[in-house]
């Protein structure tokens, strides 16, 4: 696959010397979804804003599907669709004239067939003739996504698309999105749910600090960085860790009745046997083993250690 979006050196300073966003360097590949995670204030919605053209660029440039954001603003905010985090939609007009009118504003003429597509899509056709306000707060991001699709955008930026949904809503716009990948369209998105990520990604970004930290496939991510416990279940509970294995990276667990050792499962030897003959040395009595996948929650809090998350 090749890039649709390309971000190069990518730096952005508001006045008053706040630096939010510091040589970023991404590779948006087309047809793919990539899933942007961060804490608060890491970046991820002023990295979104440079990237549309909706706020200006301090250093570096910003290239979509050919055209630089700036020099060709038009041609490359042509082939955006932007769902932001906020709901701001006119109370008083129907879904249909809503999403018809960011269809206009985009320059495009008709396109029924299109409009019907995409709200039969997100289960609005049913409410195209209703007013904003009657909708509940599930149903107004639909309308926000349907806007964002109005113009026929190559890619679409899902800015926190599911904050404040159910779960089973979430569930369901999962899978709308889903479904527009496999209608090619690009789809990057932010989000605190780890498990959305997890979930839909075919990549994971992580930003902290106004940097990009990494941006791996996911299943790369979890194999290179993830890392899996041993959890030890004993016959008696123990009262301290056992000694002369200070070595070992070993917790004893609440009560004592478990030990838990923490392993690289990709390193030369996982030292269990070692572990288990120490303990049978040492008096321990095994009830019961199992092992555990770190998950893409415990890789981001690692790597975003120290960072903000109010």
């Amino acid at each position: 696959m090749s890039a649709i979006v390309s971000v190069k050196n990518l730096s952005k300073r508001y006045e008053g010397g706040v630096h939010a966003l510091k040589d970023v360097d991404l590779e948006i590949e087309e047809g793919e979804i990539l899933a942007l995670l961060g804490p608060n204030g890491a970046g991820k919605t002023t990295l979104i804003s440079c990237i549309c053209g909706m706020a200006s660029i301090t250093a570096g440039h910003v290239v979509v599907g050919g055209h630089d954001n700036v020099r060709d603003y038009r041609k490359a905010r042509a082939l955006i669709g932007l769902v932001p985090q906020e709901i701001n939609l006119q109370p008083f007009e129907t879904v249909m004239n809503t999403v018809r009118f960011t269809r206009g504003l985009f320059g495009k003429r008709g396109g029924a067939e299109h409009i019907e597509r995409v709200l039969r899509s997100l289960s609005l056709w049913d409410k195209r003739d209703v007013q904003i306000r009657a909708l509940s707060g599930g149903m107004k991001r639909r309308v926000l996504i349907a806007k964002a699709l109005s113009h026929e955008p190559k890619v679409l930026f899902l800015d926190e698309p599911t904050a404040g949904v159910d779960v089973g809503l979430r569930k369901e716009m999962w899978s709308t999105v889903a479904e527009l990948r496999a209608h090619g369209v690009t789809v990057i998105l932010t989000t605190h749910y780890i498990e959305e990520a997890e979930a839909m990604a075919d990549r994971i970004g992580i930003i902290s600090g106004g940097e990009i930290k990494l941006v791996r496939d996911k299943a790369a991510l979890m194999r290179e960085l993830g890392r899996k416990r041993l959890v030890i279940e004993l016959t008696e509970p123990a009262a301290h860790l056992p000694e002369g294995m200070d070595d070992t990276p070993l917790e004893l667990g609440e009560a004592g009745r478990e030990l838990t050792y923490t392993y690289d499962p990709g390193g030369d030897g996982t030292g269990i046997t070692r572990l288990l003959t120490g303990l049978r040395e040492r008096g321990y009595k095994v009830r019961d083993v199992r092992t555990e996948q770190s998950s893409l929650e415990d890789i981001f809090v690692d790597l975003t250690a120290g960072e903000d998350r109010t």
